[in-house]
């Protein structure tokens, strides 16, 4: 008689994500609630994102207004605007001027006035946004922040989404937060935007725009919460660590940004606007329209380096 016997199932090393509960806090524990008496704040999840009422943005914006602005995105990373029929690319720059000067990315296409980006996506030119990513990270002051605005967006599909990067730090493991703690890593454009150049088009930006070193975990600006700082198309390596080691971590790294718990996501309506905390979030634009038409305007706002 022969016994059959089952085999073991092979242990993994670790686990690459968990389940159960996650610690989810919009602002550092213990910070006073924020308070507003000129617009609506309306939470479209408990940490991340909310949509902002009783505000036309056709409007000058006032100092007190402006504050109130400024104090919702921090607290909320990403704010959203629904019906701004009447705005313009000048109201566009006024609004990024809340937070600062609009910052030119060298590879999009320009609008009509400076500073604001037209990205005009459909079965010619179809949208590649679609990876996790910080926008200018490859940069040695990453931009602030974004503003962008929908101009053209087909029936269904086309949305976008938000994943809070201080929440994907404070979930990982306490072991995990000791390995990272100060290391830090060379963020590069090549090999995402460089894929479709010549060579003397790689070099021609290059000059301007060399490899850059970021802390892995950075501390936000204005809350000093810590941030996971690596993205995907971007972050290219650990400086220290060999390439294998690197590699196997920054693939670890960024799954952090891929959980649900994290995110935020926004159904497009045109003259929709939303404002992001470049720091504090990586995006997602979901490419699930193609063929159909979807355009957008964007302004990105200059920051300064991280530490």
């Amino acid at each position: 008689m022969t016994i059959s016997v089952p085999r073991p199932k092979p242990a993994l090393d670790k686990p690459l994500m968990h389940y159960g509960r996650r610690v989810l806090h919009r602002t550092e524990p213990d910070t006073p609630q924020a308070e507003y008496k000129l617009v609506g704040v309306a939470a479209l999840t408990p940490h991340i994102g909310a949509e902002i009422t009783g505000v036309d943005l056709s409007h000058p914006i006032d100092a007190e207004l402006a504050d109130e602005l400024r104090r919702a995105l921090l607290e909320w990373k990403v704010i959203f605007f629904r019906g701004q029929h009447r705005f313009t690319s000048e109201h566009h720059l006024a609004l990024a001027g809340v937070w600062g000067p609009p910052e030119v990315n060298p590879f999009f296409p320009e609008g009509d006035t400076v500073g604001v980006s037209r990205l005009a996506k459909d079965a010619k030119a179809i949208g590649n946004e679609n990876i996790w990513h910080s926008d200018h990270s490859f940069m040695a002051a990453p931009a602030l922040g974004s503003v962008l605005r929908a101009v053209e967006v087909p029936s269904a599909g086309g949305d976008t989404m938000w994943a809070d990067m201080a929440v994907a730090y404070d979930n990982l493991s306490q072991a995990m937060k000791v390995r990272i703690d100060g290391l830090t890593a060379i963020h590069d454009w090549v090999p995402s935007w460089g894929a479709t150049m010549t060579e003397d088009q790689i070099a021609a930006h290059r000059s301007t725009l060399p490899p850059v070193e970021h802390p892995v975990v950075v501390r936000h600006p204005q809350s000093g919460r810590k941030v996971l700082y690596v993205n995907e198309p971007f972050t290219t390596r650990i400086v220290g660590l060999s390439e294998a080691e690197s590699r196997e971590l920054l693939d670890e790294l960024v799954l952090q940004a891929r959980v649900p718990e994290f995110q935020v996501r926004f159904r497009w309506q045109p003259d929709s606007v939303a404002i992001w905390d470049n720091i504090a979030v990586q995006h997602y634009a979901i490419n699930d329209y193609y063929p159909r038409r979807r355009v957008m305007e964007r302004i990105a706002i200059a920051g300064a380096p991280l530490s």
